[in-house]
C-alpha cells in the first residue's frame, strides 16, 4: 500500500492554527474526523494522549509523530500538519518541532498498513525530504514528494534482505527496535541505526518487533558471532538468547537521537555482560495461558457494548420507579418498559451469544462464530432447572465459546482432506452443520447441570453479608489496581459482570469504583504533592484526572510503569479500601461503565450516590497520600 493512500488533501493541514502540543493533538484529530477517518474524535485524542505519556512522539530535527492504534478509527489514515514558526512538542532534543504526521491505526490494522506507516517513519530520517516537506507550498507537493520518496525506495524485496545479510568474516553487531504501538518509533530507529552504521562502516544487523510482527529476526548463529548487541526497546522483547553477551539496553528514543553513541559503545563493547533471569521466564503453558486470555478477552470485549449499552438503559428506566417497566405496577411508564425492553429484553439478552461466538471466533476464526452464538444462546435458554430463567448465564457462555472454538477446528481439520473441487463448500456446508451440531448436541446435554453450578454460586455470593461481604470488596478492589487493565483487573471486571447478568448489582459497584481509584489517586498525589513529580508527569495527571472518572484503569499505567514500586502498593491501597467501603454501604449499581458520568444510578436515591462518591475519593486520598509519602522528592522538575 502505498503511504498517499493513507495521506491524502483531506488529512493535511499546511498552516497548523495551533502553538502547543495540545493544540496540534486537538488540531489534527479534527482534521482526521473531518475526513471521516475516526468514529469518535475524543476517544482517539485519548488514546493519543495515552502514547505521548507514554514517552514523546517528538523525535527532534523539528519532527513529531504522534500515533496509536483504537478502536476509535474508522479507517487507518495519517494526517499532516505544519507549523511555520514551530512549537514547544516537548521533543528529544528539546528544539521546536514543526512537522506533524499524526498516525491512526486500526485494531486489526493488516500488514499493508502497517508497512505504509512504518515506511513513512523511515523517509522521515532523510534531511532532504524533511526539507520537502518543509518547503511545499501546497498539499499537491506534500503528496509529490512523498510519492517521489516512495518511487526512489521502491527496490525489489531481495535487495533489501540481501543488505541486511551478515558477512561471517566481518566484525558484528546487532540490535533489536520496539515501541509500545509499534507504528513509528520501531522503524525510524532501525533506519536511523542502519544509516549511521553504513557512514560510520559498521556492519549492523537490526531487528523490527513492531506491530506487523518481528521482521529481519536474529538468528542463533548471528547472536553467537555477535560483538555486542544495541536493545532499544520501550517494550518487551526476547531477552533470553542474550544471555552472556555484551547487551546495551536504552530506549527507543535514544537510537534515533543518540546513534552514534551508541554505534560506538558497541563497537568498544562498552556494555554490560547480560545475565537473563530465568525465573521471570514463563512457564511451558505461557502460551497457552496468553491464548486463553486472548480469545476470553475478544469476547468480552466484543461483549461490553451490549453489555454497556443495554445496562444503562435499564438503569435510566428504573428512574419512573424499580417497578415503571411492570405493566401491573402503579409505577408503569410505557417509556420506561421500552427502555427496558430494548436494554433487558434485547441487548442484554445478547450479551452471552455475543461473548460466546467471539470467544469461538478468536479461536476456529470466521467459521466458530456461528456456533459460538448457538452454544451461548444455548446455555441461557436451555436450563432445565425450574425458575432458573437465565440459565447457565455467564459461566455457559464461556464453556460454549470454547468449546465452539475447538470443536470448529477439529471440523475444520477433518474436511481440510476432501478435494480441492469441494473445498468452496466447508465454509457454507460442512463446517457450520457440523461444528453447530456437535457444540449444540453437548451444551444441550450439560447446561442443565452448569445452570444448577451458576444459580448456587450466585445464590452463595447473595447470601454473603457483612465482614464476609466487605473482604470480597477488598479483594475485588485490589484486584481491579493490581494490573491497571491487564488480566487480573480483567477478570475482576469479568466476575463483576457476570453478576450483573445474575442481577446482583453490589460487584459492578464495587470494581467500578475501585478501577476509578488508581488513576484519579495518582492525579490526586500530582496536585498535592508537586514536588515529587515531574512536570511531564503533573501534565499526565491532568489527564489521568480525566480517564479516572470515565472508569479507565489504564489511565496510570505510565506512572506504573516509571515508578512501580511505588504507584502499585499506592493503588491497590487505595482501591481495596474502596472496594471494602462499596460492599459496607451495601451499594448497588445497574450500570456496567461510565464512571461518574453514571453515578446518578446507583440505586437508592440521593444517600447511596453520596456515600458512593465517598467511596471513591476515600480511596483516591488514600492512594494520592500514599504514593506522596512513598516518592522521593525530584532534582529536576522540567
Amino acid at each position: 500500500m502505498k503511504i498517499t493512500q493513507l495521506l491524502t488533501e483531506e488529512t493535511i493541514i499546511l498552516n497548523l492554527v495551533a502553538t502547543t502540543k495540545q493544540q496540534v493533538l486537538e488540531e489534527l484529530t479534527g482534521q482526521l474526523k473531518q475526513a471521516d477517518k475516526l468514529v469518535d474524535q475524543q476517544a482517539f485524542l485519548q488514546d493519543i494522549l495515552a502514547r505521548e505519556n507514554q514517552s514523546t512522539t517528538g523525535i527532534g530535527d523539528g519532527i513529531a509523530i504522534p500515533h496509536a492504534k483504537s478502536v476509535a478509527v474508522k479507517a487507518p489514515a495519517i494526517a499532516f500538519g505544519r507549523s511555520e514558526n514551530g512549537l514547544d512538542y516537548e521533543s528529544l532534543d528539546s528544539q521546536p518541532a514543526h512537522l506533524f504526521f499524526m498516525i491512526a491505526a486500526t485494531e486489526g490494522a493488516n500488514d499493508d498498513h502497517l508497512e505504509a506507516l512504518s515506511r513513512l517513519a523511515t523517509f522521515l530520517m532523510d534531511d532532504k525530504f524533511r526539507s520537502q516537506m518543509l518547503a511545499a507550498s501546497s498539499k499537491q507537493e506534500v503528496l509529490q514528494a512523498i510519492t517521489d520518496k516512495e518511487t526512489e525506495a521502491d527496490v525489489p524485496e531481495e535487495a533489501v534482505e540481501e543488505k541486511t545479510k551478515l558477512e561471517l568474516s566481518a566484525k558484528k553487531i546487532l540490535a533489536v527496535t520496539a515501541c509500545p504501538t509499534g507504528i513509528a518509533h520501531t522503524y525510524m530507529a532501525a533506519e536511523k541505526l542502519n544509516e549511521r552504521a553504513k557512514e560510520l562502516g559498521i556492519t549492523l544487523k537490526v531487528e523490527t518487533n513492531g506491530s506487523s510482527g518481528v521482521k529481519n529476526r536474529l538468528t542463533d548463529e548471528e547472536i553467537a558471532e555477535a560483538e555486542a548487541i544495541i536493545v532499544a526497546a520501550d517494550t518487551k522483547v526476547d531477552m533470553a538468547r542474550f544471555d552472556g553477551k555484551p547487551v546495551i539496553q536504552t530506549a527507543v528514543g535514544k537510537a534515533i537521537y543518540e546513534t552514534d553513541n551508541l554505534l560506538n559503545r558497541a563497537v568498544s563493547k562498552d556494555a554490560p555482560i547480560y545475565k537473563h533471569d530465568k525465573s521471570k521466564d514463563e512457564a511451558p503453558s505461557g502460551e497457552a495461558k496468553g491464548g486463553f486470555y486472548k480469545h476470553l478477552m475478544n469476547g468480552v470485549s466484543n461483549m461490553l457494548p451490549f453489555v454497556v449499552g443495554g445496562g444503562i438503559l435499564i438503569a435510566i428506566s428504573f428512574f419512573w420507579g424499580i417497578n415503571a417497566s411492570n405493566p401491573d405496577s402503579p409505577e408503569y411508564n410505557e417509556f420506561a418498559a421500552m427502555l427496558n425492553t430494548i436494554g433487558g429484553g434485547n441487548a442484554f439478552f445478547l450479551m452471552v451469544p455475543v461473548l460466546a461466538g467471539f470467544i469461538a471466533m478468536s479461536i476456529a476464526e470466521r467459521p466458530g462464530f456461528a456456533p459460538g452464538m448457538v452454544g451461548g444462546l444455548i446455555a441461557i435458554t436451555v436450563t432445565g432447572v425450574e425458575g432458573a430463567s437465565g440459565g447457565s448465564g455467564f459461566l455457559g457462555g464461556l464453556i460454549a465459546g470454547f468449546l465452539a472454538g475447538y470443536v470448529t477446528l477439529l471440523v475444520k481439520k477433518v474436511f481440510s482432506r476432501l478435494p480441492n473441487s469441494l473445498e468452496g463448500l466447508n465454509p457454507v456446508l460442512f463446517y457450520p452443520v457440523f461444528s453447530i451440531a456437535i457444540t449444540g448436541i453437548f451444551m444441550m446435554l450439560v447446561n442443565p447441570q452448569l445452570t444448577k453450578v451458576y444459580t448456587g454460586i450466585s445464590s452463595f455470593l447473595e447470601s454473603l453479608g457483612g465482614t464476609n461481604l466487605v473482604l470480597v470488596g477488598l479483594l475485588l478492589g485490589g484486584m481491579m489496581a493490581i494490573d491497571m487493565g491487564g488480566p487480573i483487573n480483567k477478570a475482576a471486571y469479568t466476575f463483576g459482570i457476570a453478576m450483573l447478568d445474575a442481577q446482583n448489582f453490589n460487584f459492578i459497584a464495587t470494581v467500578m469504583a475501585a478501577g476509578m481509584v488508581p488513576p484519579l489517586g495518582v492525579a490526586i498525589s500530582t496536585t498535592l504533592f508537586k514536588n515529587k513529580f515531574t512536570k511531564p508527569e503533573r501534565e499526565a495527571g491532568k489527564t489521568a484526572y480525566v480517564l479516572g472518572a470515565s472508569f479507565i484503569t489504564e489511565g496510570v499505567i505510565p506512572f506504573a510503569a516509571a515508578d512501580p514500586a511505588r504507584v502499585i502498593p499506592a493503588s491497590v491501597a487505595g482501591a481495596a479500601v474502596t472496594g471494602a467501603l462499596v460492599m459496607l454501604f451495601d451499594i448497588g449499581l445497574r450500570a456496567p461503565h461510565g464512571g461518574v458520568f453514571v453515578i446518578g444510578l446507583v440505586d437508592g436515591g440521593a444517600t447511596n450516590i453520596l456515600m458512593y462518591a465517598i467511596a471513591i475519593l476515600v480511596g483516591s486520598f488514600i492512594t494520592a497520600i500514599t504514593l506522596g509519602f512513598l516518592k522521593k522528592k525530584v532534582t529536576v522538575t522540567v
